[in-house]
């Protein structure tokens, strides 16, 4: 057979050309809801902070009710006391929820842990609040253990404990939200943990000591403090006839603040997670 025939013979059995499907696009995965992955960064950095951060809880306890007996000496009983028990609590609140989440938040940035959360299919916010819920968790021990103490030193009633379980969550919230701006926005690690020590200070000056004794521009300055209104709210139920409305209105300031705090912090983590 000759070249010509077995060559129509191979295009005769060849099939035609058939040109190749164009490649569709695969549809991405949907995003992680924030629900789910608000609870999943929490009980994530719940279990990491559970070892690190115990001891400095402790360290936050002993040294809250080390002032409160350093203030037994030259406070009685009154409104003065019921200011600093109160202001002592929430320092516990103040010393893990700002100070440590501001050094946490500076150090991730520093080291580049942000680019880690960075490629997570999840929410900005829910890592921000779930970082900020887990360091606040840790406050509750402590700072019903400052309060008890401090009840039991100055002879104040235990019957108010109950509003902690609003004041801590509440102050929580507004302060976690400044410590992580705090965190994010810093240039250095080094002065991230330096803002975060300067904002529990303020919290120690301002929150502890009884306003009566302050002159009106550092009282103008205590207002200006988030945590300043859970310590009012907290303060006034001691009283033996608490004036409930503005506790609830010095618990609405906390929460504004919080979710104010919070937005901010949101803002910053997406900031410094695409530098």
């Amino acid at each position: 057979m000759s070249d010509r025939s077995t060559g129509a013979v191979r295009a005769a059995l060849a099939p035609e050309d058939v040109p190749a499907p164009a490649l569709a696009a695969a549809p991405l995965a949907p995003g992680a809801r924030f629900f789910p992955s608000l609870a999943a960064v929490y009980r994530a950095q719940l279990s990491r902070a559970r070892v690190a951060r115990i001891p400095l809880l402790f360290v936050a306890t002993f040294q809250s009710v080390g002032i409160m007996i350093l203030m037994r000496g030259v406070v009685d009983g009154g409104s003065e006391a019921r200011a600093v028990v109160a202001g002592s609590s929430v320092l516990v609140v103040a010393f893990v929820a700002l100070n440590l989440l501001a050094q946490y938040f500076g150090q991730l940035r520093a080291g580049g842990g942000l680019d880690h959360y960075a490629t997570l299919p999840v929410p900005p916010a829910s890592v921000v609040l779930g970082a900020a819920a887990a360091y606040a968790s840790f406050t509750l021990p402590g700072t019903l253990v400052t309060a008890v103490f401090g009840c039991l030193l100055f002879g104040l009633p235990l019957s108010g404990l109950w509003i902690l379980a609003a004041v801590v969550p509440l102050a929580g919230a507004a302060l976690a939200g400044l410590g992580a701006a705090l965190g994010l926005l810093a240039p250095r690690q080094e002065l991230a943990t330096l803002a975060g020590q300067l904002g529990m200070s303020a919290a120690l000056l301002l929150g502890v000591l009884p306003p009566e004794r302050m002159p009106d521009v550092i009282v103008w300055a205590r207002d200006l403090l988030p945590s300043t209104y859970g310590v009012e709210a907290f303060a006034r139920t001691f009283a033996p006839e608490p004036d409930w409305a503005a506790v609830v209105f010095d618990l609405g300031v906390c929460g504004a603040v919080g979710v104010l705090s919070l937005t901010v912090a949101t803002w910053a983590y997406r900031r410094a997670a695409v530098r």
